[in-house]
């Protein structure tokens, strides 16, 4: 099949005939196998042929951006199926045929992306013009702020749903100086992206209010993804919702309880803490025990911690801007490479400077720092 022959060319989907590349748009899907039709302003390649599994899970989507106008797809695919095997390529495409600077690569497992992400930014797809990839956050949870602090988890889940679909979870922070207080906020999770979205179009301020009280909603900061081969070597366990009373020999005393001497230091910042151990085996089983449970009339959530890369925990916090003055140290690596984190949510509200997708919100974390 060539492009000139005019019978093949009236057979072609939609986006390919008639492109300005059409002959090189044509000899990709004859090598590759895979088809190719534009719908809704974007040009979707895949996915894979006899492929008849379910999509790939989250965090196998890269987000490529800076793409000159006039590269497409027999240009792009070469680059990108470099490193792995690609699902599903959706280039942004414009009215008059060239794309619109962008595109969305999924392949078909996580690790494949990560490398994409680690190999191909800053590609030179053309003389002296670099590509710009990054990992794509499918994010389908909310931020909403205004919520009286007397409400439960279970209320706040009912109102929520009332006035949105797709509602799957509330996660809500009990007050560090009162636990019977929620801290004025909440993060909804949704089925799906578009369900969030189109929450947060209806939760826009001015146009619902819940319990009477004007509310702030926004995305939620997505919680940075850690490799899971870095998560297998982690000893260090985040403990979070602590009373404030509760001090670092109490918690030595307790996460050591079933082998005495493996609990190497805890650092307590207000109501959550870092339990270091000396092997990973005592770290998880004194997570799988406590976990859920009550310390000092407190019921206690435990998880590893996570390490986040220091590069990428750089340009994080070099991206605040404003806030409180209060800081909170961050334990000391246990890798060169790494850094500890709590979430985002709790380094945010006890004024660590983190990032400014938290936009106007910030105030609902730091306004009791004064």
């Amino acid at each position: 099949m060539t492009a000139e022959d005019p019978a093949s060319s009236s057979s072609l989907p939609e986006g390919v005939a008639g492109a300005p590349n059409e002959a090189a748009l044509v000899s990709l899907m004859e090598r590759t196998g895979y088809g190719m039709v534009q719908e809704n302003g974007q040009r979707k390649y895949g996915p894979p042929p006899g492929w008849d599994s379910a999509s790939p899970p989250r965090g196998c989507e890269i987000f490529v951006g800076k793409i000159p106008r006039d590269v497409y797809e027999d240009e792009l695919v070469p680059v990108f199926e470099s490193v792995g095997r690609i699902y599903e390529m959706r280039l942004m495409m414009d009215f008059d045929g060239k794309n619109r600077g962008y595109a969305f690569v999924m392949y078909t497992q996580k690790h494949e992306a990560k490398r994409a992400v680690r190999e191909l930014n800053n590609y030179e797809v053309r003389p002296g013009r670099l590509l710009g990839v990054c990992c794509s956050v499918d994010n389908c949870r909310l931020f909403i702020g205004g919520i009286p602090k007397t409400k439960k988890r279970e209320e706040i889940l009912e109102e929520v749903s009332k006035v949105t679909e797709g509602v799957l979870d509330v996660i809500v922070y009990a007050s560090a100086a009162d636990k019977m207080k929620n801290r004025g906020f909440a993060f909804v999770e949704y089925e799906s992206h578009r369900a969030a979205a189109m929450a947060r179009r209806k939760l826009m301020p001015g146009r619902i209010q819940l319990w009477g009280h004007q509310i702030a909603v926004d995305w939620a900061e997505p919680e940075i993804d850690v490799d899971e081969d870095v998560m297998e070597t982690v000893k260090i366990l985040y403990v979070r919702n602590l009373m404030m009373e509760t001090s670092e020999e109490t918690l030595r005393q307790v996460f050591g309880q079933w082998n005495p001497g493996c609990v190497e230091r805890v650092k307590k910042i207000r109501d959550y803490a870092f339990v270091h151990f000396s092997s990973r085996d005592d770290a998880v089983v004194a997570m799988d025990h406590l976990n859920g449970t009550e310390v000092e009339g407190s019921c206690i959530e435990v998880t590893l911690a996570k390490p986040v890369d220091k590069e990428q925990y750089t340009r994080y916090q070099k991206a605040s801007k404003g806030g409180a003055t209060a800081t909170v140290a961050a334990p000391e690596p246990a890798q060169p490479n790494y850094v500890y984190q709590c979430d985002p949510y709790t380094l945010t509200y006890y004024g660590y400077p983190y990032n400014t997708l938290i936009g106007p919100n910030r105030d609902y974390f730091v306004k009791d720092l004064v």
